[in-house]
């Protein structure tokens, strides 16, 4: 990475972390989504990315940290702590998971990872004497004026979206990243030159969960309550991996400038076309990542402004 980009993200995290101070809440809120979105798609990076598995469990991750913040906050444990009991659940369930899941390759992992947030979804809303079933669950509200709380929990998400980054980074100047990139490019020549596959898919789809978690026990306390149908969203674990892949899957900005690409077209959709909005953002991105299967990150603007520049010289009179 280089330290232009470095500047760039630092410089994008100072814009977001200021909306209080000159947007309205409406803006806020978008920030706080876009934050929280990065956080998703960086964790899907180790695993999707990194790793090459195609992994549709992210909404599972953030449906059980945001069901385990919530139930412990609700027995009186301190948001805060409810947050760490959420990741360190989360952290678990995916090391346990993995173990198991990860023998699968190809399409039978994706099959397998989208499985697993309907079962999580089915047991939750079955659960109903401890997570409330269908009729959700209501999370403990802070009760301070609706700007400052806007402002917490956005400062809390880019915290996230921070800590996503800097282990993104890492991994990829890491030997973890290497061996990951190695089952990337061939996990059986891996396994025969010592790359201990199994301890690197696992450590993978791990990191791609952990912060899951978080992110979605801090959007429990932030929304106040929650349900199986929208903690466990099918469609926010097929997103996900979209702005990932929009950016440039496998490395370290890419999923930030995938996710702010992504969220930009979604609101402009949303706002000029209300009723075709998915219709037209699904054509839009099939379109993208048919015609940029590397990421706006593998662009070479370079090239694109020196071709530019060569048509005005050849169209300029002589």
């Amino acid at each position: 990475m280089s330290r232009l980009g470095l500047a760039l993200f630092a410089l994008w995290i100072v814009v977001l972390a200021t909306t209080p101070f000159y947007a309205d809440n409406s803006i806020v809120r978008t920030a706080i989504m876009l934050a929280m979105y990065s956080v998703l798609a960086f964790s899907w990076n180790f695993i999707g990315g990194f790793t090459g598995y195609p992994s549709f469990s992210t909404a599972a991750f953030f449906g059980l940290g945001s069901y385990a913040g919530a139930i412990a906050q609700t027995h009186g444990v301190p948001m805060g702590f409810a947050w760490v009991i959420a990741t360190v659940f989360v952290a678990a369930f995916a090391a346990g998971l993995g173990m198991i899941l990860l023998r699968l390759r190809g399409h039978y992992f994706a099959i397998g990872s989208i499985g697993v947030v309907e079962v999580c979804r089915l047991v939750v809303s079955s659960w109903s004497g401890v997570t409330g079933g269908g009729n959700g669950l209501n999370v403990p509200l802070l009760m301070w004026a609706p700007d400052t709380v806007g402002a917490f929990f956005l400062w809390v998400m880019l915290g996230l979206m921070v800590i996503a980054f800097a282990l993104t980074a890492f991994v990829d100047n890491h030997r973890l990243g290497f061996g990951l990139k190695c089952i990337r490019q061939n996990e059986d020549a891996a396994d025969m030159v010592g790359v201990n596959t199994t301890f690197y898919k696992v450590s993978a789809y791990i990191l791609s969960a952990f912060l899951c978690g978080t992110a979605g026990a801090v959007y429990a306390s932030w929304i106040g309550y929650i349900d199986p149908t929208d903690s466990f969203q099918i469609l926010l674990t097929v997103k996900v991996p979209v702005m990932a892949l929009l950016g440039g899957a496998g490395t370290v900005l890419g999923p930030a400038v995938g996710t702010a690409a992504f969220v930009v077209m979604e609101e402009f959709v949303w706002a000029n076309f209300l009723n075709w909005n998915r219709a037209i953002l699904g054509i839009i991105i099939v379109v993208l990542i048919f015609f940029l299967p590397g990421g706006l990150l593998k662009i070479s603007y370079r090239r694109m402004i020196n071709r530019l520049k060569g048509r005005e010289s050849a169209g300029a009179p002589v």
